[in-house]
């Protein structure tokens, strides 16, 4: 691991600490799931407003696959792009009955089966639910890796493969939790708070005030 790398870390572990929480509430494997499928395009904090009263019409991945589509897309129409959720999400589930027994399954082949779910959404369920050491490549993780140097890479899975190469297998989900934290309040996408930021003197790209200034000249 680079010098640099390892720096980045440790402020990262110091500020943020490890131990951080899924950001979708959920109280099964199932419930994260869909959680995640939900939370395409869609910010963390609407799901957590959704969830509570879905889960409570659908309690089960049995309600789910039989759910009415036009009922379903209702209920999570603030989500956006409902339509394509909606059937994902019944499908998803009719597929971990039949295929699953109606688990989750843990391991990544199996996962990217399921109708609606990526890498990403994939990464999230074995990070969160098994524990399993897997890079998250959300907007954030990619925004920011990128910004840190740690990759040059736009695509999705091509950041995740740099990610695997640069962090130890143990920094891999402390990552995930602490880089979405830090793009939601300080390395934002619009007007990064650079002169805030401890990661200031490892950033490749901070958009500092006496930069910003020469950029005007």
């Amino acid at each position: 691991m680079k010098k640099r790398t390892k720096q980045i870390i440790d402020l990262l572990d110091q500020y943020y600490g490890r131990d951080i929480a899924c950001y979708l509430d959920h109280e099964t494997p199932w419930q994260l799931l869909i959680a995640t499928i939900l939370s395409a395009q869609c910010t963390d904090a609407r799901v957590n407003q959704v969830t509570p009263e879905l889960f409570r019409k659908y309690p089960s991945v049995e309600a789910f696959a039989a759910a009415d589509l036009t009922e379903l897309e209702e209920s999570i129409r603030s989500t956006g792009f409902y339509h394509n959720k909606a059937k994902n999400i019944i499908l998803c589930c009719r597929m971990l009955l039949e295929r699953f027994g109606g688990e989750v399954p843990s391991d990544l082949e199996s996962l990217v089966q399921l109708p609606g779910v990526g890498r990403k959404t994939a990464n999230v369920i074995r990070g969160n639910i098994y524990e399993e050491e897997s890079v998250v490549v959300d907007t954030h993780v990619k925004r920011i890796s990128k910004r840190l140097g740690l990759t040059n890479e736009t695509d999705p899975e091509k950041v995740e493969y740099d990610l695997m190469k640069e962090l130890p297998r143990d920094s891999w989900i402390p990552w995930n939790k602490q880089i979405i934290m830090h793009g939601r309040t300080i390395c934002t996408a619009r007007a990064p708070k650079c002169e805030e930021c401890f990661l200031q003197g490892l950033c490749a790209h901070p958009e500092l005030p006496d930069k910003k200034k020469q950029k005007k000249k």
